[in-house]
């Protein structure tokens, strides 16, 4: 990436947000499909700076929790003040709110959930909403969800206050954060699909036209496609699920550092859901890179790439922002948003803060480095890490988000299927009407470490082409657009164990009006291609997605070609009932782009150490063992290409005791 010209643009983003021209409201883009976390919360006391900051860069969503255990310290007195006031703001900014329900009162807690959660959802001793029905006061986790959307819906008790002139309110609920984490959820996943009934019966009550969104996963641990399978075979036992919707209108993931593994995830949730019959749509509304390479990121770590995984510099945190995205947009993501506005405390408690140094810090367990994931360095006046020499300014990222908004906006767009170029380049495509005129977007970047160009048709006689930073006008030759593209930065961002996870390079977007007509993307090629040859192109909706929501079996035909397969196989063994007979089936399988040949099935009994149990092609063995004995089950998966799974780390995927 060029830093002169990011440094250019850089002064035009400061400048721009000093601009008095662009502080009118009505110049915001507020795209739908774009958000950021913490733009403000009852925590982060909210000011005008960062509003502003947020909707410069064009978000339409802000996110953040609404703690029940701050709302109700004592027992049956709810202080609503804090959430008041960023509820207000948010709404008085033009900004949606994504609330998350979470958290629980030392009052309200018993074991590792809250009291009366299996208690009936209503005061008649039901759980079946009716005209004039009350929650059930032995079930304050009901109270709590009731009295909440009442507060804060369109139309609420909120709105209700004198001398409210302000329209709008809270319409999404996520309930709870990261539940397949055990630091989040203390529960089984069948605890938590009570939580998500109880939650979903209150919302609907209280509010009819909410959106109740299945809380977000952190697929932080191997098991969260198992955990999520857990949670919806449980709801699937309820007779009440079809008439609720299962429970959620929406589902929500979370994605760090790697963007190909963001499209890997969203195939893993669309299975799961597929397993049930079921479609849901699906936001990413938490993603981002930390950076290393600026306070208060570890900057010392230059040449220690072990210190900084999972974490990029400025410039790939950029690059991460434009890949990701449009990557989540074009396998059919609704929204994205990206962690965080600032960096604020990271994950480090509140009040750290040190200065900038050389690592001599590090001594004695002393604070000497954080998370740096914000589009903007923290203020002088921040909570955490008050000393960057440049405080409140934005990093690159937020060009790249910027530049995001500015083109696709608040207009809906459709995506055509990606294609990879001899896995030497990537190109999205994006169709959209822009004041009844088609407009074609393509997102392209380049996936080698060496400088390449892509040829693109034209269907119109100009084009503008976009950079981070930098835009012009561009025509073809012979009805094509040739666009350069710098190498990728393999190595710099270390983010998963794989070089297939690696960054490409700088995204370029090239949008032109068209004519109406299909994308011919038989003329998408590699400079120095002909139009005739066959492209080797694997569009993402079948080789990750639609590949993962089609039941596997072991004639199922692939959709890749061996010889080009860089993705690893996601094995999965089928759940067992909570009693198994001493001999019992246990079933297996794995979704892969071109095709499972062999699986390595795991046993452990009694929490003791794995044991290797079928080598096999077949896709289910009887196991036979002792009376009483707890059984777990996991399955390693190899594909025609010789990708091994990479869930090496063994999490039971499945268990059952023996009677």
């Amino acid at each position: 990436m060029n830093r002169l010209r990011l440094v250019c643009f850089l002064t035009l983003l400061l400048i721009l947000t000093t601009a008095p021209h662009v502080r009118a409201q009505s110049g915001y883009i507020r795209s739908p499909y774009l958000g950021i976390t913490f733009i403000s919360s009852a925590e982060q006391p909210a000011n005008e700076t960062r509003y502003r900051n947020a909707l410069l860069l064009g978000a339409g969503w802000n996110r953040y929790p609404f703690y029940w255990d701050h709302v109700e310290a004592t027992a049956g007195n709810y202080d609503w003040h804090a959430l008041d006031r960023v509820v207000t703001d948010d709404i008085r900014h033009g900004l949606q709110t994504n609330a998350i329900l979470l958290g629980v009162p030392g009052h309200a807690r018993q074991g590792a959930l809250m009291r009366g959660l299996y208690q009936p959802i209503f005061s008649d001793g039901s759980d079946y909403p009716g005209a004039g029905k009350t929650p059930n006061p032995a079930n304050p986790w009901a109270q709590y969800v009731f009295a909440a959307v009442q507060r804060y819906k369109p139309g609420g008790v909120l709105a209700s206050q004198p001398n409210w002139e302000l329209v709008g309110g809270v319409s999404v609920w996520e309930v709870w954060n990261e539940p397949d984490l055990p630091m989040f959820w203390g529960g089984t996943p069948q605890d938590y699909a009570r939580l998500l009934r109880v939650s979903y019966v209150m919302i609907k009550h209280a509010d009819p036209f909410a959106t109740v969104m299945f809380g977000g996963l952190s697929f932080a641990q191997a098991n969260t496609a198992f955990w999520l399978r857990q949670v919806l075979d449980t709801i699937g036992q309820d007779p009440s699920r079809g008439s609720n919707n299962w429970y959620f209108d929406q589902i929500a993931m979370h994605s760090y550092s790697s963007a190909r593994r963001t499209v890997t995830l969203i195939g893993q949730v669309r299975f799961e859901l597929s397993r049930y019959s079921l479609e849901r749509p699906i936001w990413l509304n938490e993603s981002g890179v930390p950076v290393w390479d600026d306070y208060p990121g570890p900057t010392w770590t230059a040449l220690l790439p072990s210190e900084r995984r999972w974490r990029g510099t400025q410039a790939e945190q950029a690059i991460y922002v434009i890949q990701n995205t449009t990557l989540a947009w074009a396998a059919g993501v609704d929204a994205v948003f990206f962690h965080q506005l600032y960096d604020d405390c990271g994950n480090q408690a509140g009040g750290t803060d040190f200065p900038p140094n050389d690592g001599s810090l590090c001594t004695a367990g002393q604070a000497c480095w954080g998370d740096a994931h914000g589009l903007y360095r923290n203020e002088r006046s921040s909570v955490c890490f008050r000393q960057h020499p440049q405080p409140g300014t934005p990093r690159i990222a937020a060009s790249a988000f910027y530049l995001l908004a500015q083109i696709f906006g608040s207009r809906p767009f459709v995506a055509l299927d990606p294609i990879y170029l001899e896995n030497n380049a990537t190109v999205l495509i994006f169709e959209q009407a822009n004041n009844g005129v088609g407009q074609r977007i393509y997102v392209v970047w380049n996936d080698t470490a060496d400088r390449t160009a892509v040829m693109l048709p034209a269907s119109s006689t100009n084009a503008m082409l976009y950079r981070i930073g930098d835009q012009q006008a561009i025509t073809p030759l012979e009805g094509l657009y040739r666009v350069a593209l710098d190498g990728a930065t393999r190595g710099e961002l270390v983010s998963l164990t794989t070089p297939d996870n690696a960054l490409g390079g700088e995204p370029v977007i090239l949008v032109e009006a068209y004519n109406g007509l299909p994308a011919d993307t038989t003329r998408v090629m590699l400079e120095g291609g002909s139009p005739r040859a066959p492209l080797t192109t694997t569009p993402g909706a079948i080789s990750v997605i639609e590949a993962a929501t089609i039941t596997p079996a072991p004639t199922a035909r692939p959709t890749t070609d061996p010889a080009l397969d860089t993705q690893a196989p996601l094995p999965y063994v089928d759940p067992l009932p909570d009693s198994s007979p001493a001999s019992f089936t246990v079933r297996w399988g794995a979704t892969d782009n071109s095709g499972v040949t062999e699986y390595l099935v795991w046993v452990r009994v009694d929490g003791g150490e794995w044991q290797p149990w079928q080598q096999t092609t077949s896709l289910e063995a009887t196991y036979t063992g002792s009376s009483g004995s707890r059984v777990e089950f996991a399955a390693w998966a190899v594909d025609l290409a010789g990708n091994w799974s990479a869930n090496t780390e063994l999490a039971p995927q499945a268990a059952t005791t023996i009677q």
